[in-house]
């Protein structure tokens, strides 16, 4: 509320003086003064642990143990795909296996040595189910909902990369025929999964040599998709 006039006349009625309003009231004790500014205590706001990071992807249904190399969001826009044919990514930035969006693993079709990490995803049927390990050795159970098919030039990034909603999970490799001038397949595939169960410890946290051997082969492609990752060319670098 404004109040009208200047100084300490102005809060004065006509031909009344200071010294009538100067009386002290009686005492009046409601409530609680605040602390005084600048002294009020730290107020310990609580701040969730990050959810730890996914450490090996398992896929029984079609043979796949991996352990996961971090994959980032490039320049221009796509996200980066494994160095490694023979690898599985994550892309890091994003959501994580179990927290609100989509976590999103890339693997390659194939490469010039022979199939690559994701050459079976297109066995994938609902139903299957998708396995996540985590650093704190926590498995995250997903189930298989959907495979979709897309043109690398309509490739839908806001549903593929989705950073809220329920935690889900995208599996993304290669696919459509082999553009031979631009050195790239011309579609991507996209596997949804749903959260499945709720994060328990594995049974071992170390994973048998067999498993470790299997993320290990040789380099090949390219990738893409956006910070959100963002549409066209190769969208898993496959």
């Amino acid at each position: 509320m404004a109040l009208a006039g200047a100084g300490a006349d102005g809060l004065l009625g006509a031909g009344q003086s200071s010294t009538a309003h100067s009386r002290t009231p009686a005492a009046t004790r409601i409530g609680t003064l605040p602390p005084a500014a600048g002294t009020a205590p730290a107020v310990a706001v609580p701040v969730a642990a990050p959810t730890p990071a996914p450490t090996r992807i398992r896929i029984p249904g079609i043979g796949i143990d991996s352990a996961l190399t971090d994959l980032q969001v490039q320049p221009d826009g796509h996200l980066a795909a494994p160095q490694d044919p023979g690898q599985v990514g994550w892309w890091s930035d994003g959501p994580r296996p179990g927290d609100p969006g989509a976590a999103v693993f890339v693997g390659h079709l194939d490469s010039l040595t022979g199939p690559g990490a994701f050459a079976g995803l297109y066995a994938l049927r609902p139903g299957d189910e998708v396995s996540i390990e985590r650093a704190d050795h926590v498995r995250v159970g997903f189930t298989v909902q959907a495979l979709r098919q897309y043109d690398k030039g309509a490739f839908p990034d806001a549903d593929v990369y989705a950073t809220t909603g329920a935690p889900q999970l995208r599996l993304i490799t290669c696919g459509g025929s082999y553009d031979r001038q631009q050195h790239e397949y011309r579609d991507n595939l996209v596997v949804y999964a749903t959260l499945a169960t709720t994060p328990s410890p594995t049974p071992s946290p170390t994973p048998s040599p067999s498993a470790s051997a299997l993320a290990s082969p040789s380099p090949s492609a390219s990738p893409s998709a956006s910070a959100s990752p963002s549409a066209s060319t190769d969208r898993s670098g496959n």
